[in-house]
């Protein structure tokens, strides 16, 4: 089990972790929650930061934070307990949403819905999570260590040709196959079990003038890796649709990305849901084909250059927003366009 932090008050949780774009995070979410006794699902809680500067402004908002990792509830929960029954905790991935609304009796009713994707900074900064590349530890990458399996498990079953397809689409590595062809042989001479051992593999499988320079030549084969263990992808091509079809009218669904992958089945859904969707010479547009969705940003927010000084996390991040005009349900699985 992983390691938990020091939690013993509200203040050495806080100090764990700074929420990434709150100021707009909490102007996106300022026209669902004003004036409202409401409701938000924040699917990816954490450690609690972003809810927190929500109950905070919000006095009558109450919060259903979801997460995979246990860890991170126990923080959040820790972190606002002073807001009593207001926040209150599912163990889940988020994916679950709509069940998890249906649950509570508010399907249909949510004011907002809040994700922050992506590996936390309690993941990386835990040893024995095995998520960064940096230091040299067990081989893990699950952001809930009780079920699943490991990214050592992962390399020591999977196919030259499945590694292959998880390293290209999952961490765009152009090395792709040769860095998957060293894995296996080198597993076939003794298990990979340790971060350093994966990390020294994928130097030596990289040409050396491709080393010098974008960091660490192994951060893509980490992110790859981490993206195939939790499932992270489809978890959120099933989660956007099914927390669409949790707001009111008028509610809103707030999305914060890491990486592009991420980001574009984003932008996908929020597009297609905005979208008239029928044939281009219909003469009329009926009224079951007329968008769900209004998109709020155009275009992704971004942090500044001080956001980024103040968070080096805020570096990647892109934030979009959409929200509900007409009852929204979602696609069909054949429907659904695929990354």
């Amino acid at each position: 089990m992983a390691h938990v932090p020091n939690a013993s008050s509200t203040r050495d949780v806080s100090s764990l972790h700074q929420p990434v774009l709150v100021d707009d995070v909490l102007a996106l979410l300022a026209p669902a929650l004003d004036g409202r006794v409401a409701t938000l699902i924040d699917c990816t809680v954490g450690m609690g930061g972003h809810s927190e500067a929500i109950l905070q402004r919000w006095p009558s908002v109450s919060i259903i934070g979801i997460d995979r990792d246990p860890i991170a509830i126990e923080l959040a929960s820790t972190r606002l307990e002073p807001f009593g029954d207001r926040f209150r905790t599912v163990h889940a991935t988020y994916d679950a949403v709509a069940q998890v609304a249906r649950d509570a009796g508010v399907f249909g009713k949510i004011d907002a819905v809040l994700m922050d994707l992506g590996v936390s900074s309690l993941q990386l900064d835990d040893d024995e999570r095995g998520f960064a590349y940096a230091r040299d530890t067990s081989l893990d990458m699950r952001m809930d260590q009780s079920r699943g399996r490991s990214a050592a498990e992962l390399i020591e079953t999977a196919s030259a040709e499945e590694l292959t397809r998880i390293l290209a689409t999952y961490g765009e590595e152009r090395f792709a196959k040769r860095i998957a062809q060293s894995i296996t042989q080198q597993r076939g001479k003794h298990p990979i079990t340790t971060t350093g051992q994966l990390v020294d593999i994928v130097r030596q499988a990289i040409p050396a003038p491709a080393r010098r320079t974008g960091g660490n030549p192994a951060k893509r084969t980490f992110q790859a890796l981490r993206i195939a263990v939790n499932e992270e992808l489809d978890i959120l091509e099933r989660a956007l649709p099914a927390a669409l079809s949790t707001l009111r009218i008028g509610g809103r669904l707030v999305v914060e990305s890491y990486h592009s992958l991420e980001d574009r089945i984003v932008k996908t859904t929020f597009r297609n849901g905005s979208e008239v969707q029928i044939p281009p010479d219909l003469p009329i547009v009926p009224d079951n084909a007329q968008p769900a969705l209004s998109l709020i940003t155009r275009k992704a927010i971004q942090a500044d250059a001080a956001g980024v000084a103040h968070n080096p996390r805020a570096a990647s991040v892109r934030l979009r927003a959409a929200e509900i005009i007409r009852p929204y349900s979602p696609p069909s699985t054949s429907q659904r366009n695929t990354r």
